[in-house]
């Protein structure tokens, strides 16, 4: 059976290299990567090429509950487009765009099949709103 594709987005007031690299290092991703202040990213490795892999350390601040966010890469553009299958086997690809003086983040990513639709595509973009802010602060 076909997965159901969810889409996100965000208009990022960043150059597009600032977005590239934030939303690709370790260090910044263990800054963003979260979709609510009582969460967080204790760590992230991420070998940004084909056939390499990512894992993010996701987890509640009080300690209830924490997983892997992990993946391997199955394309990746600099400055363009990255694509990659989470170990789960769901496929997400991403798109980044110059727009004027913005960068526009595009991301389409299976859905699974434990929770609603809704609250997926709401954590995802919690998630890239969060890195948004973050990257906007920086620039």
């Amino acid at each position: 059976m076909e997965k159901q594709v969810i889409h996100i987005e965000a208009e990022v007031n960043a150059p597009l290299q600032k977005v590239w690299d934030i939303y690709n290092s370790e260090e910044a991703i263990t800054q963003w990567n979260q979709p609510s202040p009582d969460w967080h990213c204790p760590s992230s490795s991420n070998d940004l090429r084909v056939g390499g892999r990512f894992k993010n350390r996701m987890e509640a601040k009080d300690g209830s509950f924490g997983f892997d966010f992990e993946g391997e890469y199955t394309e990746v553009i600099p400055y363009q487009k990255i694509g990659y299958r989470i170990d789960d086997g769901r496929i997400v690809n991403i798109s980044f765009k110059e727009l004027n003086d913005q960068t526009v983040l595009e991301i389409d990513f299976e859905a699974e099949d434990e929770n609603p639709l809704e609250m997926q595509k709401g954590g995802w973009q919690a998630i890239l709103d969060s890195f948004k802010s973050y990257t906007e602060k920086t620039v």
